[in-house]
């Protein structure tokens, strides 16, 4: 697929090699046309780079790769024309540093960030994933060993197939993709990075994620 990723940090850059190392042509999208970051990147990976909206207009999915505070913004720069119909994978969190770490996270008007772009962007079809685990175990679920999770909330069915293909290419085996629902779930999946934040700190390490472990079903 043509993909544009928007954001160029960590999470950015680790989410567009990955995606460039699985044949997908892959742009990088900044503020700025020059951007020292997605410059880089395009040099290493044979890539594209451009402004948000130069990317975004070609492609066929978007990544949300940007903060979260600051993921509306990005989208509005961008422009509900170049968004119209296509699938965005949304991995944003709300996170306000401004008091330190941890930060805290955010919820606009109560709600998720997914949900704040769903309702700017209503002809958009924004799938939340990924979210709750560290950018390195987003393309290589082994880095943790045994059964661990990633999570899926979004509207559109479609949608959700196309962003679990894209997750069974980095590694995730079907049985560890949950969907959550709807795109309302997206609230739980970001206020669980309170938790993982707080483990991070202890852990001093992001190589971990969550498992979600079910008893088995009695027998009739």
């Amino acid at each position: 697929m043509k993909i544009a990723v928007l954001g160029t940090g960590d999470v950015g850059r680790r989410l567009a090699t990955k995606l460039a190392s699985l044949g997908h042509d892959v742009a990088m999208g900044s503020r700025t046309v020059d951007n020292a970051e997605a410059v880089k990147w395009a040099d290493e990976y044979g890539g594209g780079h451009g402004t948000f909206a130069d990317v975004a207009g070609p492609a066929e999915l978007v990544v949300n790769a940007t903060g979260g505070l600051v993921s509306l913004a990005v989208l509005q720069s961008v422009g509900a024309d170049k968004l119209r119909g296509k699938v965005l994978l949304d991995v944003s969190n709300g996170l306000d540093f401004s008091e330190g770490f941890p930060p805290k996270v955010v919820t606009p008007d109560g709600v998720s960030i997914a949900e704040q772009l769903q309702r700017a962007f209503p002809e958009t079809r924004i799938v939340k994933s990924l979210n709750t685990m560290t950018n390195t175990v987003m393309v290589e679920p082994g880095r943790v060993p045994g059964h661990h999770n990633v999570f899926l909330s979004g509207d559109d069915e479609d949608a959700k197939a196309v962003v679990a293909g894209l997750l069974g290419s980095f590694g995730w085996a079907p049985d560890r993709i949950l969907d959550l629902g709807d795109l309302t779930s997206a609230r739980a999946t970001e206020q669980l990075v309170q938790l993982w934040l707080r483990l991070y700190g202890m852990l001093g390490t992001g190589d971990f994620n969550f498992s979600v472990v079910t008893a088995p079903t009695p027998a009739a």
